[in-house]
């Protein structure tokens, strides 16, 4: 994998953290997320009612596997992660709780994508949960007032976007990466509007920090973190997009302590040297790649092209 890609995925993958909490002291959840979706869909709406080449030969079912992919890695896992934070978790522990997504995938990819996950990649992948329990436990010492059933919600929201990574690996039609944009953009659009509104909260702050970070998130999170993250997973596997994810608790919490002034000690630097070590071990130790592509060509199946382009 190319590491420049790596690790431009895993900085802004980890800016979305930030910039929730950019936003959460300016307005609600529900109306950061809708603010962050509404003018981008439109846009990008206008944008495929022009360019109609790509949406031909895409059949309603397609469409709505799309919508379903959207629904469940922008609304579900974005929605947790805010009203965590909005709750009184920091970005960093947020981060941390969503770490143990790679140990979920991998364990997974294996009976529902047959995909193998050697010795090697186990052992980093278990390495890398170890990194993230230290890095969690030291967070969870400094205190942050919120209570204790707050942390189970980005477990809900990590769950949602594992279950849209094997959804969209389970895939056979290959969709561009326009159009797949365009549906899961404009799916979350239609979702936190109409949450926003039924809840009371669709208008906007004046605060030039509420427009700040919607800039923020909108160019680094959603073009960023969310289109490196489908285009690695169609280059590299489930195994490997989700190791990378190891990185983003650490990463987040160093963000946090610079920019925010939350905890950041000795146990979260030796929890962050323990993430990339897993990531070298998995990495290293990764042989699905090559399995995958010598099977491809013996039943005449090319290897789908990535769907997001850096």
């Amino acid at each position: 994998m190319n590491i420049l890609l790596s690790i431009a995925f895993v900085i802004c993958w980890s800016s979305g953290f930030i910039g929730a909490k950019l936003g959460a002291g300016s307005a609600s959840a529900v109306t950061i997320l809708m603010w962050r979706f509404l003018p981008l869909a439109v846009v990008l709406v206008v944008i495929a009612s022009v360019f109609r080449t790509a949406w031909r030969d895409l059949a309603p079912r397609d469409v709505a596997r799309q919508a379903m992919i959207g629904t469940l890695s922008q609304s579900g896992y974005l929605l947790t992660v805010y009203c965590a934070i909005q709750l009184g978790v920091s970005s960093g522990t947020t981060a941390l709780i969503d770490g143990v997504q790679p140990l979920v995938a991998g364990a997974l990819a294996g009976p529902l994508l047959r995909q193998h996950v050697s010795r090697k990649q186990w052992l980093g992948l278990c390495l890398g949960v170890s990194g993230v329990a230290i890095v969690t436990m030291a967070d969870a010492a400094a205190g942050t007032g919120a209570a204790w059933w707050v942390y189970l919600i980005p477990f809900l929201g990590m769950f949602s976007l594992v279950a849209a990574t094997f959804l969209e690996s389970r895939s056979r039609v290959r969709v561009e990466p326009a159009v797949s944009l365009t549906v899961h953009c404009a799916t979350s659009a239609v979702i936190f509007t109409a949450l926003a509104v039924s809840a009371g909260a669709a208008e906007p702050p004046t605060e030039l920090s509420f427009w700040a970070a919607i800039a923020w998130l909108v160019a680094l999170s959603t073009f960023g973190g969310y289109g490196l993250y489908w285009l690695i997973l169609r280059r590299s596997g489930v195994t490997k997009v989700n190791t990378l994810m190891f990185l983003m608790a650490p990463v987040t919490a160093v963000w946090g302590a610079l920019a925010f002034g939350e905890t950041f000690g000795p146990h979260t630097a030796f929890g962050l040297a323990v993430g990339l070590t897993a990531v070298v071990i998995v990495h290293r130790g990764d042989t699905s790649s090559t399995r995958v592509r010598t099977r491809d060509t013996d039943t005449g199946e090319a290897a789908r092209p990535a769907k997001y382009g850096a």
